[in-house]
Order: C-alpha cells, then structure tokens, then sequence
C-alpha cells in the first residue's frame, strides 16, 4: 500500500515542481522589465520577446501547428485579436508601465487577475457570482487600490494615482479579457494555439515599433538590453509555457490555476533581494487583501460539491 501511495504521489510532485518554477519564471517579467528600462525601448522588447517565442516554439512544436493548421485557420481572427490583445498589448502596457512604478508593486497588482477574470467571465457570459466571490472581488481590489495610491488615503482622496500602476492595471484588465476569451478556443493543441497566438502578438507590435521610432523614443538594445532580452524569450515565455502545460497535464487545469497566487508572493521577493526594492507596509497590507481576496473568490470553486 506504501509503495502505490507514492506512485501515485510521484505525478502530484512533478507537477507541483513544474509549477512552482512556472510561477517564479513569470514572478522574474516584473523583475526584468524594471532592468530594461533604459537599456531597450518598451515597444521593441515586446516585439523582440514574441519574434524570439515563435522561433523557439517553431523549432519544438511545428509538428503540432502542420497538424492541427486547418483548424487553427478558420479561427485566425479571433486568434489574431487574443494575441493582440493579451499579448501584445498586455505586454506594451506592462513594460511602459516598468518605467514608472515598482517591481513590488508590478507582483502585486498582476496578482489581481484572476479577480478581473471572475468580473470578465461574469460580464461575457454571465457567469454567476456569488457571495464569496463578491466579497473576494472587494478585497482584491482594495489592494490594488492601495498598492497605486501607495498607501497615502490623501492620495486616494485626491484620486492621484501612479501612471504606471494605472498601465498595469488596464494591462491586468486586457489580459483578464484574453483569459475570458479563452474558453471560446477549438480543440486544438495547447502549443499550436500558443504559437499562432505569439506569431499574432509579434506582427501586431510591429507598427507599435514603428509608432515608438517615430516619435524618437527607439532604443536599441545594450548588452545589457539583449541579455533581458534573451531571459524574458526563454524564462517568462517559453520555457514558463511549456511547465505550465505539463503541470496542468499532470493535475489538471483547476489545481494548477491556484498556484498563480504565488506571483504576487514571488515578484516582490525578487524585486527586494535582486532589485534592491523597499517593501512597505502597505505593500504588505495589499498583498494580503489581494491574497484574500483571491482566496475566497475561488472558496466557492473548492466547497461546491461535484456533480
């Protein structure tokens, strides 16, 4: 009996591995998009980091795109805006967003999102909400209120919040609305879907790049610049993909979901030990809210008796 309790415990670990390191890959986007600044311009990080994506996932899953094509082509425009959006998009905001605000705060006010999912599912498909989830919604959203307003109420008053938190927050929102759109997705695999979603992502970021030139605010990247470069590819992109997909195998999609609550616990961690960030006491009253909030938003998920 000892011996088939740990077989049957060995998936759970591997898949509990695959997502802790997940979660830290994704934690270390607000870490290096703070290192970016001044060393590569916003627009053309994003548009570097998706063209580097579709490389490396070419290399690996091309198989899988040829294979499941002519699916993955009748839906080419709901796929094209996904990308857009949640990709490229969310992405531009997020690294704008890196110029103005903390690391500490990016962690914890992304950790937000499954909050804006719950209000997205709710506002798309009526989704219902229920009491728990209502209060879940307050709490985490006070969090992130307090977080932009850096914890000053004369702040909040006057309704004077950091440009940068106020990116992020849109950003949380475009990247809530691509979650939500998700769930409308074919039955195709997880890596075809991802690819054409980065292939969309990078050529929508394109006329950003351009829009950026422009206006003379292009930046080449430094050495330094490429190095962010190259670990935002292969860590936050490919490499955090790829785990996920294998720990959502393993464990399914409900389970690994809840360990996204670690991106606001891991992000500030690397932003203090790493960027050298102060960590206030309102960032710890925020984290907590939020990490209640979410908690009780997905209480009703994890009592609710299966049918």
């Amino acid at each position: 009996m000892t011996d088939e309790h740990t077989l049957n415990e060995r998936p759970h670990a591997r898949a509990y591995a695959l997502l802790l390191l997940t979660m830290l890959f994704w934690s270390m986007n607000a870490v290096l998009s703070r290192i970016a600044v001044g060393q590569v311009s916003p627009m053309l990080l994003v548009s570097l980091r998706w063209l580097g994506s579709v490389l490396l996932i070419l290399i690996f899953a091309r198989h899988h795109v040829f294979r499941d094509w002519p699916v993955l082509r009748r839906h080419l425009l709901l796929f094209g805006a996904m990308g857009a959006l949640g990709f490229a998009a969310f992405n531009a905001l997020f690294y704008t967003a890196a110029h103005y605000t903390t690391a500490v705060n990016i962690g914890i006010i992304q950790g937000a999102m499954p909050v804006f999912v719950l209000i997205g599912a709710f506002a798309a498909y009526r989704t219902p909400v229920h009491g728990w989830q209502l209060a879940g919604v307050v709490l985490t959203i006070s969090g992130v209120v307090i977080v932009a307003s850096g914890g000053s109420l004369e702040r909040l008053l006057a309704l004077s919040i950091n440009k940068g938190d106020l990116l992020l927050i849109i950003a949380t929102m475009l990247y809530a609305g691509y979650a939500v759109g998700l769930q409308r997705r074919p039955a195709v695999s997880s890596l075809s879907l991802f690819t054409i979603l980065a292939a969309s992502a990078f050529l929508t970021s394109l006329p950003l790049v351009a829009a950026e030139y422009a206006l003379g605010d292009l930046q080449w990247p430094t050495l330094t610049g490429w190095l962010v470069v190259g670990l935002i590819t292969v860590f936050p992109s490919f490499l955090a993909q790829i785990l996920f997909m294998n720990g959502v195998a393993l464990i399914g999609p409900g389970r690994a979901a809840i360990f996204g609550n670690l991106v606001p616990v891991f992000a500030p961690i690397l932003a203090v030990l790493i960027l050298g960030e102060s960590f206030k006491s309102y960032h710890a009253l925020a984290l907590a809210l939020v990490l209640s909030g979410i908690w009780l938003a997905e209480r009703v998920k994890r009592t609710r008796p299966s049918v």
